[in-house]
C-alpha cells in the first residue's frame, strides 16, 4: 500500500506544485484539488472543482464530530474506509446498499439515497457516480430542517450529469462539486481523504 508519505506520492506531490502554475486556493482548498490532480493525473481540475465559501470548515467540523458519511456506491466507500477508520471512525453508509426494492421508476441507488436521507438528513453526502442520486438529494434538501453538514456532488457522465451538479449550486449548503462531466468515484474518495489529512 503506497501511504501519503510515501516518496512516491511525495515526488508525485512535487510534480503537481511546479506544474499546476498560478492559482487563487487557500491551503486547505490547494490540499483536495492537488489530491485530485494526484488521484487523475489530470490538471483540468484546477478550473472545474467549486467551493462554497463555507465548504471546509462545515466538512472538517462534521467528519470531527464523526457525522455519518452517506456514500453513493461501494467505490467510494472503498476508497475512503482506511483513512476514515485511522482518523475519525465517521460511520460511512453506503446508498445502493439501501436501494433493494426499487422505487417506482427509480434507480436503484437514487432508492437507497432516499431512505438514507430519511435516517441522516444532515450527513456528509459524497456522490461520486450517480448523477440520479444527486439530483434526488437536491430535491430533498428544501424539504428538511436538517441539511446535510456538506455535500460532494461529483458524479461523472453524460446523462442527467451537468444538470444534477447545476442543482446542487442553486442550493444554499456546503457543497463541493465538479464543472461538466468529469468527476467519479476515484474523485469522491480523494476529496474525503484530503479533508482528513488536514490538521485536527
Amino acid at each position: 500500500m503506497v501511504t501519503p508519505d510515501h516518496p512516491i506520492v511525495q515526488e508525485s506531490f512535487a510534480i503537481i506544485d511546479r506544474e499546476i502554475g498560478e492559482h487563487s486556493f487557500n491551503d486547505a482548498e490547494y490540499t483536495i484539488i492537488r489530491r485530485i490532480i494526484h488521484t487523475t493525473a489530470d490538471f483540468d481540475y484546477k478550473h472545474l472543482v467549486q467551493f462554497s465559501p463555507d465548504a471546509i470548515d462545515a466538512g472538517l467540523r462534521a467528519l470531527r464530530q464523526k457525522t455519518p458519511i452517506i456514500v453513493d456506491v461501494t467505490m467510494v466507500r472503498q476508497g475512503i474506509a482506511n483513512k476514515v477508520a485511522q482518523t475519525y471512525q465517521n460511520p460511512i453508509i453506503t446508498a445502493i446498499d439501501s436501494g433493494n426494492s426499487p422505487l417506482p421508476g427509480k434507480t436503484r441507488t437514487e432508492t437507497g439515497l432516499i431512505r438514507c436521507f430519511e435516517k441522516y438528513p444532515h450527513g456528509i453526502y459524497v456522490i461520486g457516480n450517480a448523477p440520479t442520486a444527486l439530483s434526488a438529494l437536491c430535491q430533498l434538501i428544501p424539504q428538511t430542517l436538517h441539511p446535510p453538514a456538506l455535500v460532494i456532488g461529483v458524479p461523472v457522465g453524460f446523462v442527467n450529469v451537468v444538470e444534477s451538479k447545476q442543482q446542487l449550486a442553486t442550493l444554499r449548503i456546503p457543497q463541493i462539486r465538479i464543472s461538466g462531466r468529469k468527476g467519479g468515484s476515484s474523485v469522491a474518495a480523494a476529496i474525503i481523504n484530503a479533508f482528513l489529512t488536514m490538521e485536527n
